[in-house]
């Protein structure tokens, strides 16, 4: 019996794409690299298309799926991008057409018996797959100590059992390709105090939270948050641990 969606952003992708943070142009300037052409990309579960937009600036077409109409809805424009409601185990793209094929943030939520076969199908010869994530970032001693408390005593039993993957840099999720070491990347911003709470409130153990409890988490810690940062007009770099599974499908 198919796994039935786990709808957990819908309800923020308009915060999604406003909020979240950006993966490095590095990456995808190598994922083109070692892709056998740069014809056609695919992105599953793209969200609102922060990974798609930036394949399209190395891929003729990418075509972004995710089986979210709220977040297609609000997903970035572009020319090159074709963006889709669909899900990654059955993307209803034509066999043999896709260059490379990548999963940001998401892989944890897939069904992967269904999902890698589906890879197979729409990858040309030598394509690419690649997934990557990032955990838990870092900002600086006392605001990293306000916001760990928040993601794991506070919100610890309302994130999704699938959240752990994420935690687990992806180690525990199968591969079946053959799989590429890549170069080391970084992915770092530079955020105000409100940007990076309009972060925290895209995380789907918040939303968990307000559902189950009937209050904001985010409310009960302002203050402490805010002692911590300083001039919340001051802007501080923030930098999250970035996790790259790449293969060559096979």
């Amino acid at each position: 019996m198919p796994q039935q969606f786990k709808d957990h952003f819908s309800q923020v992708s308009q915060a999604y794409r406003a909020f979240r943070p950006d993966y490095p142009e590095e990456l995808f300037q190598w994922l083109a690299e070692i892709s056998p052409r740069r014809e056609a990309a695919l992105d599953c579960g793209c969200g609102t298309g922060q990974a798609s937009v930036a394949l399209a600036r190395h891929f003729a077409t990418v075509c972004a799926l995710d089986p979210s109409a709220d977040q297609i809805r609000n997903a970035t424009p572009d020319e090159k991008v074709s963006y889709l409601v669909a899900p990654a185990e059955a993307t209803g793209l034509p066999s043999a057409s896709q260059d490379l094929v990548i999963v940001a943030q998401a892989l944890h939520w897939f069904d992967l018996d269904r999902f890698y076969p589906e890879v197979r199908r729409v990858a040309r010869e030598d394509a690419v797959f690649a997934a990557f994530s990032y955990g838990l970032m870092t900002v600086g001693q006392r605001v990293d100590e306000v916001i760990g408390h928040l993601y794991r005593e506070v919100l610890g039993d309302y994130w999704p059992p699938e959240r752990r993957h994420v935690d687990e840099g992806y180690k525990t999720l199968p591969f079946p390709f053959r799989e590429l070491t890549p170069p080391p990347f970084s992915m770092t911003a530079a955020w105000r105090l409100d940007h990076l709470v309009g972060y925290l409130a895209t995380w789907s153990a918040v939303k968990e939270f307000k559902t189950k409890m009937g209050e904001d988490p985010l409310a009960a810690m302002e203050a402490e948050l805010r002692d911590a940062w300083g001039d919340p007009e001051e802007t501080k770099p923030i930098a999250w641990p970035l996790v790259i599974r790449a293969g060559r499908i096979n």
